[in-house]
């Protein structure tokens, strides 16, 4: 390891174009690096905390996110307003948008994320799938990219067989996924998600993926640097999920054969270092009953549950992407040796109905969060009295727990979501500790499916 380099001063200043908790994070890794921090804001998030916490901050416009958090041209004019040298995109929004960051790069700034044709490859999902199986990573049985024709639909599932998971190509977080287990419902099921995705991510492109029954989600967090460097930092398991979105995810994953996923993560990093990758990113996987893995996606941006990992390895993985986008070496950023302490779980708190889990908007009346300790972490966006609007992702907050094994970081967690209150919306707290308290979640048999099998007692 080469000798500890000097406190960053390349970025003078870096402008967060992303709002809630994500900023807060995001800014606090700023400060600690001693880098000016510039806040953005639109006009439901005027007086949300983490405009408090930024050295300064700047409107962008009205609530719609295509109308703020969405507009680049509104962003980049915050960046020249206030003279930013760097911009962070943090996640969601534009922060795997191919395009934003090569205008970015092109008015002479430093994008925090992977370079726009990394983006551009891995953001698009048939691609990325295309460059993984080209390397050698296994792959899931699946499509290429497919218009909407019935006939070419049809075809490319009688090559890969029912049931079938259908995938947008472009954007996440689970929308406009669906399953179809015969031909009879899978033409219409494309149709709706073609739809969903042409609505959410301006882009109609789907394709179609062999879904696994009761299989596990795991991913790994990778980091690289400007300088073909690529390592990762463990896995999280995070296959607690209900309509695809993840709920519950936690690190290490529990019984996985470490030989076998630790293998898989050196190739994960070995192909990414022939690919060029060049800043923080995580590999999603499925595993199969079987143990085996292959690839789902890859996401080019910091994750929501990254400080999984933070509490497990004891790195500041805010700070190692921001120092990888300055140019700093993988080996000054990252120990010589990490090594997993304890086990970390998050439970994500939303505002929504905890049965049929539909956003549930309104004002905050009450919203008391545990306090934060050594073995438990409290991020959110959001402070008593405001309005949680249906402009934006209904997360409210996320607390992770840390404990010396599995059992004692879960009861951790159970603790804080017991005294957390919060009056004036619905959340999903209920559901999140009946799947904390499910003799299957506990012995740790999880797999995607676990969120569906729950049942909460009568209202």
């Amino acid at each position: 390891m080469r000798p500890a380099t000097d406190p960053i001063t390349s970025f003078r200043r870096v402008l967060v174009a992303n709002r809630g908790a994500v900023a807060a994070r995001v800014i606090r890794a700023l400060r600690g690096l001693g880098i000016f921090s510039v806040a953005v804001y639109s006009e439901a998030d005027a007086g949300a905390p983490y405009l408090a916490e930024a050295d300064c901050s700047v409107y962008i416009g009205p609530a719609p996110a295509r109308e703020s958090y969405l507009d680049p041209d509104r962003l980049l004019a915050a960046a020249d307003a206030a003279g930013a040298d760097a911009v962070h995109p943090g996640y969601g929004f534009l922060s795997e948008n191919a395009d934003f960051a090569a205008r970015v790069t092109a008015s002479g700034r430093t994008f925090i994320g992977p370079s726009a044709g990394i983006i551009a490859d891995m953001g698009e999902k048939t691609r990325a799938r295309e460059i993984m199986a080209a390397h050698g990573f296994p792959v899931a049985a699946g499509s290429g990219l497919l218009d909407g024709d019935p006939a070419n639909i049809l075809a490319a599932a009688a090559l890969i067989g029912f049931p079938i998971m259908i995938k947008p190509a472009g954007g996440g977080g689970g929308i406009g996924m669906a399953i179809a287990r015969d031909e009879a419902t899978l033409v219409a099921a494309v149709e709706r998600a073609r739809a969903l995705a042409a609505r959410s991510f301006g882009s109609a492109g789907i394709y179609l993926e062999k879904f696994v029954e009761r299989p596990r989600h795991v991913e790994l967090q990778m980091l690289a640097d400007r300088h073909g460097k690529v390592r990762h930092l463990f896995e999280r398991d995070c296959s607690v999920q209900r309509r695809h979105q993840k709920i519950i995810e936690e690190s290490p994953a529990p019984g996985v054969l470490r030989p076998a996923l630790g293998a898989v993560a050196a190739r994960a990093a070995e192909v990414l270092a022939r690919i060029g990758y060049d800043n923080i990113g995580t590999v999603e996987m499925l595993m199969a009953a079987d143990g085996g893995f292959s690839f789902l996606e890859m996401n080019t941006r910091l994750q929501v549950e990254h400080a999984v990992t933070e509490m497990v390895t004891g790195i500041d993985l805010v700070a190692a992407q921001i120092r990888s986008a300055r140019g700093d070496h993988l080996d000054d950023i990252l120990p010589p040796d990490i090594r997993l302490a304890g086990h970390a779980i998050e439970a994500r708190i939303y505002a929504e109905d905890p049965r049929r889990f539909f956003p549930s908007p309104g004002p905050l009346n009450r919203f008391r969060l545990p306090t934060p300790t050594q073995t438990c972490r409290v991020e959110s966006g959001y402070a008593e009295g405001m309005v949680v609007t249906p402009h934006y992702d209904p997360l409210l907050a996320k607390i992770i727990s840390h404990g010396a094994d599995r059992d004692e970081a879960i009861a951790g967690l159970i603790g804080s979501l017991r005294v957390t209150s919060i009056e004036g919306v619905k959340t999903n707290i209920p559901f999140l500790l009946a799947c904390l308290t499910d003799e299957g979640f506990r012995a740790g048999d999880v797999h995607t499916g676990l969120a569906s099998e729950i049942r909460l007692p009568p209202a």
